[in-house]
C-alpha cells in the first residue's frame, strides 16, 4: 500500500473575468509515494506543487482523480487521511494568543493525543529540544522571529507523531542553523520509517536528502526518478570557473552565469577543450578552473527547458 498515491488528479479553476477559458492548475497527474520514501516534488513557481499538496491536505478538492494516504481517501476517509499527516505549509500561520508550548499542546488535542498526558509531554519536549526551540517554549508566538515561528510550524506538523511527514518548502527565508537542525531531525524520522514528501526551491537539499524525485512543469509529471538516475540521465560534465569579463557569444548561450561564476555544460572531453579553446582566443581568463559532475539544478533546468508543457 503506497503512503501517498496521486491517481489521475487534475485541478481546474474558473480563469479571471474576462478570460477565455479556465486555468488548468493540474492535468491528470499520477504516482505514487512508498512507506519510508524520501521523495522531492519539484517545479518552477506556478507548476502545480501547492495545489497538488492543497488537495493532499484536504485544503482544495481535485476536479477529477482520487487521492489516498496509507488506503484512506482524503475526500471519503478525511478523518483517518487527517490523522496520517503531519504537514508544514509555505506560509507562517500562527495563534497569538498562546506560548509554543502551548500551541503544541492544543495542536495535539486536534488529534486526541492528549490522552496520554506524560508521553505527549515527553514528546514535545523531545520536539522542543530538536529544533532549537527549549528556551522558547514559555515565550508568546508573537514574540517570535521569523525563522523561530517556522521552527514551530514544523514542531506542530510533527506533534501527533504521523507516519507520512510534507515539508511544503519548509526552509524558505530561514537560516543555515535551522536548515542543519531541521534535517538532521527529519532524516533521523525518515529511518524510523516515516515518509517524507519535500517541495523546495534549494535543489542541493532535495539533491542531498531525496531518493526519488517528480518534476513537475505546468501542472504536468514530465519526470519521474530515483535520483541517481536522473542525474545519470543528464550532461555527466560541468565546467565551472570565475571570470569578470563578458563570455564569447558562441558561449553566451549555453551559459549560466550567476554574478562572477561562470558554468557550461560539456559532454565529453573533446567539448571541454573546445570551451577552453574559445575562451583562450577570445582573450578571457577564466580563475578557479573546475571541472565536474552535473548537479540537480543543472538537470532541473535542463529539464524545464526541453520538456513539452
Amino acid at each position: 500500500m503506497p503512503a501517498i498515491s496521486f491517481q489521475n488528479v487534475s485541478k481546474t479553476y474558473p480563469g479571471a473575468r474576462g478570460a477565455s477559458r479556465p486555468v488548468r492548475a493540474l492535468d491528470d497527474v499520477s504516482f505514487d509515494i512508498q512507506p519510508g520514501e524520501f521523495f522531492g516534488l519539484l517545479g518552477p513557481n506556478g507548476a502545480g506543487k501547492t495545489t497538488l499538496i492543497s488537495i493532499l491536505a484536504g485544503l482544495a478538492r481535485a476536479s477529477t482523480g482520487r487521492v489516498t494516504v496509507l488506503g484512506h481517501d482524503v475526500v471519503d476517509d478525511y478523518p483517518a487521511a487527517r490523522r496520517s499527516l503531519g504537514i508544514v505549509p509555505q506560509e507562517l500561520v500562527f495563534d497569538p494568543f498562546f506560548s509554543v508550548r502551548e500551541a503544541l499542546r492544543i495542536q495535539s488535542g486536534y488529534f486526541g493525543a492528549r490522552s496520554d498526558k506524560r508521553a505527549n509531554d515527553a514528546w514535545i519536549d523531545e520536539l522542543l529540544a530538536h529544533l532549537g526551540l527549549a528556551d522558547k517554549a514559555d515565550a508568546n508566538m508573537r514574540q517570535l522571529s521569523g525563522g523561530m515561528k517556522r521552527r514551530v510550524l514544523v514542531a506542530q506538523a510533527l506533534v501527533h507523531r504521523p507516519p507520512v511527514i510534507v515539508l511544503d518548502e519548509p526552509t524558505a527565508g530561514v537560516d543555515v542553523e535551522l536548515r542543519q537542525t531541521l534535517w538532521q531531525f527529519v532524516a533521523r524520522l525518515n529511518r524510523e520509517g516515516h515518509t517524507v514528501l519535500l517541495t523546495t526551491h534549494y535543489l542541493e537539499e532535495a539533491e542531498a536528502l531525496c531518493g526519488r524525485l517528480a518534476m513537475l512543469k505546468q501542472g504536468r509529471i514530465v519526470a519521474l526518478d530515483r535520483t541517481s538516475a536522473l542525474l545519470a540521465g543528464t550532461a555527466s560534465t560541468m565546467l565551472r570557473f570565475k571570470m569578470d569579463a563578458p563570455l564569447p557569444a558562441s558561449l553566451a548561450a549555453q551559459s549560466r552565469v550567476t554574478g562572477r561564476i561562470v558554468q557550461i555544460t560539456a559532454h565529453d572531453a573533446h567539448e571541454v577543450e573546445t570551451i577552453l579553446g574559445v575562451l583562450r582566443n577570445a582573450g578571457c581568463h577564466p580563475e578557479d578552473l573546475e571541472i565536474g559532475r552535473a548537479d540537480l539544478e543543472d538537470v532541473f533546468l535542463e529539464i524545464m527547458n526541453g520538456a513539452p508543457a
